[in-house]
């Protein structure tokens, strides 16, 4: 319990804060790795849980699932991105466990062997399985989505920003809209600009200006649009990233 005690009571000796730890464990340390797994278990099973819909223990394979996940996002965890460790695991457990749930759930329903005598029957069982995958596929994704949301929403709140301020300050114009992602894909594309939006938490306009062909009164007045998108762009939301994709494909 060395790295639980270590989190809560920090020492002026030796303060250490989580990306920190997990900086250590991405260049080998696997004792501390052991022990930042052992720390979060319980949050992992809430991870879990939240998409079983169920009390899960470590004796279920849902929960192997959620360790290994988390595992895979402690390796992969980049703070660059924008998104805390925890928030970037939590997506990336529920992810995993989605896939996993699914994929039982299309071993068990869809096999389904069809008698000739009962074939009418069978045929409707048949049916009836694939109704309950779709609907399935359905809330999971559904799920998700709402997950994703809730994560990017604590994001926006480290930038003074909220879901009911970029309905109100989004482009009204399909166009504008997408011209204002294009200039978040700039932003988000060139080092400067990204490091300059997630150390300040501002959007670097003058920078932006000398770099896309749009002017400063533009990017001024979707400046909380372009952040949002710039966010979304850096972090791990796999829903809403095809969402800015199919506005740029068109």
């Amino acid at each position: 319990m060395r790295l639980l005690f270590g989190l809560i009571f920090m020492t002026k000796k030796k303060k250490q804060s989580l990306e920190e730890i997990v900086q250590s464990i991405q260049q080998g340390d696997h004792t501390l790795e052991n022990e930042l797994i052992e720390t979060y278990k319980p949050f992992i099973a809430k991870s879990v849980s939240s998409i079983c819909k169920r009390y899960i223990t470590e004796t279920d394979d849902e929960f192997s699932i959620g360790l290994i996940a988390f595992s895979e996002a402690v390796q992969k965890y980049d703070p660059s991105k924008g998104s805390s460790l925890l928030s970037f695991a939590d997506i990336l457990i529920k992810r995993k466990v989605i896939d996993y749930i699914r994929s039982q759930a299309k071993y068990k329903n869809i096999s389904i062997e069809i008698n000739d005598e009962h074939e009418e029957d069978s045929q409707h069982s048949s049916i009836e399985a694939q109704l309950s995958i779709d609907e399935f596929h359905r809330k999971t994704e559904s799920e998700y989505r709402k997950s994703e949301i809730i994560q990017f929403a604590g994001i926006l709140q480290q930038y003074n920003l909220s879901f009911d301020e970029l309905v109100k300050n989004s482009p009204k114009h399909a166009d504008a809209r997408k011209n204002a992602m294009k200039v978040a894909q700039t932003l988000v594309e060139q080092e400067e600009l990204k490091q300059y939006l997630l150390e300040k938490k501002k959007l670097p306009i003058k920078q932006l200006e000398e770099t896309v062909k749009v002017s400063r009164k533009t990017i001024e007045r979707n400046r909380k649009y372009i952040m949002a998108i710039s966010l979304i762009l850096l972090g791990d939301y796999l829903y809403l990233r095809d969402y800015i994709k199919g506005v740029l494909e068109t």
